[in-house]
């Protein structure tokens, strides 16, 4: 028992409430010495925080209570103390976030006689301030909400909106000519771009980091999308042709792991959804459900890299390749949006080997649309052009995600969002 000292478990059995002759002739400076461990005074905290960092590095199906424990070094029992489940460590993190989120967006008194820049400024600086020091677990905030109860994800739901909406009215105070809807897209692709660093693990300095998202979320309030054709359609609409069967299993197991999460569903669940008669049919073309998530990532991968030496050698300088692997992208995006999120949500779910191969091919694709970051803006280093990438691709789920398919966000707007991020400003038409 943690903080006590048992003096029965230090008898040997049958010599209990007595001494024996050796232990008379025993010196106190001969006894062993005994570590107390005494039980630290703020351990709420420190489990909280050792389970935000286990959630943050495996997600929230990922992680037992026993593991949690062992980090910890204490037993399940000493643990259940605290938390009565898995589930109030996981809702103890999120709406811990989602209050970060609300607090940095106050303002204080004397921010009532600064200009509404400088305003900005300030909150800019808050948000990326506090998202850095909550790196390892902000990705909870962006792909697991989904598993909170619905009370709880009402409150955290709630809070993130209200801190869009304090951004939101900020832009307004600096460009009051743009609309509601407009300003809206920008303060959420704002708070994309700066959370987007805890999507991946690519480094650069924290003094450079800080300024490369200041400086980003700067041009995105600024750009100027006056040019944007908002009557230009989605190109969404073409007759698809009858998929084959393995097709059809992967864009129904996607569909699924978008609506429930992966491990919310079965392998019945998805012969259901194709139509098969039972989970052994879906085995004849995928050996498991991991298989089926790791072939729908390869060809989302294959599909992005291979776009980009034709793109390169059709371009005459690297802004114009980017320009041309931007509406790629974000055309591939739109017309399978629910594999967009399930790639960010799920991709530890897939089995560690096929992990290894697919982030070597995502960092491949991430490097050479780096490469042509750096030579269209030479200031930047290949470091920071690759943050900037990966900003680029998460502000694609998350506008979706956000706004859906009701014309806030559309298709030539993302386009131009993305262009401002690689680019400093949207490419000219």
């Amino acid at each position: 028992m943690t903080g006590k000292i048992i003096g029965n478990s230090l008898s040997p059995r049958g010599t209990k409430g007595k001494t024996t002759s050796s232990q008379a002739d025993e010196s106190p400076a001969d006894a062993p010495t005994r570590q107390v461990r005494r039980r630290p005074k703020n351990r709420r905290a420190q489990i909280a925080a050792e389970s935000a960092a286990a959630f943050g590095a495996h997600g929230y199906h990922g992680v037992s209570m026993d593991d949690i424990a062992r980090r910890l070094d204490i037993s399940s029992t000493a643990l259940y103390r605290y938390f009565p489940s898995k589930y109030a460590l996981f809702r103890e993190e999120l709406l811990r976030l989602s209050g970060i989120a609300v607090g940095a967006v106050e303002l204080p008194a004397e921010a009532v006689d600064w200009t509404p820049r400088r305003r900005v400024d300030h909150v800019l600086d808050a948000v990326i301030g506090l998202t850095i020091a909550n790196r390892p677990t902000v990705a909870l905030a962006r792909w697991e909400r989904r598993y909170l109860e619905p009370s709880d994800l009402q409150e955290f739901t709630d809070q993130f909106a209200a801190a869009i909406a304090t951004m939101r009215k900020l832009i307004g105070e600096v460009r009051p000519e743009l609309d509601g809807r407009d300003r809206a897209v920008r303060a959420v692709s704002i708070f994309a771009v700066v959370s987007s660093i805890g999507d991946h693990h690519a480094t650069v300095p924290a003094k450079a980091l800080t300024r490369l998202l200041h400086t980003t979320s700067w041009a995105l309030i600024d750009a100027d999308l006056s040019e944007l054709d908002s009557t230009k359609p989605a190109d969404r609409t073409r007759e698809q042709p009858q998929p084959f069967k393995h097709d059809l299993l992967l864009s129904k197991a996607v569909e699924l792991f978008h609506e429930r999460g992966y491990p919310n569903v079965s392998m019945e669940d998805i012969a259901a959804a194709a139509d098969l008669s039972a989970a052994s049919a879906v085995y004849r073309y995928y050996r498991s459900k991991s298989d089926l998530l790791v072939a729908a990532f390869r060809r989302a991968a294959d599909r992005v890299s291979g776009a980009i030496a034709p793109a390169v050698a059709a371009a005459n300088t690297p802004a114009e390749a980017l320009g041309t692997l931007i509406e790629l992208y974000v055309s591939g995006s739109f017309a399978e949006r629910a594999l967009t999120f399930v790639y960010y949500a799920e991709f530890s779910h897939v089995d560690q080997p096929d992990q290894v191969t697919l982030r070597h091919l995502q960092q491949l694709i991430i490097t050479e649309w780096a490469k042509l970051v750096v030579e269209a803006r030479p200031d930047l280093t290949i470091g920071e052009a690759r943050i900037l990438v990966h900003a680029a691709f998460s502000l694609v789920v998350d506008l979706g995600r956000t706004f859906g398919d009701h014309g806030i966000s559309p298709q030539e707007k993302v386009i131009r969002l993305l262009e401002t991020i690689l680019l400093g400003q949207p490419l000219p038409r």
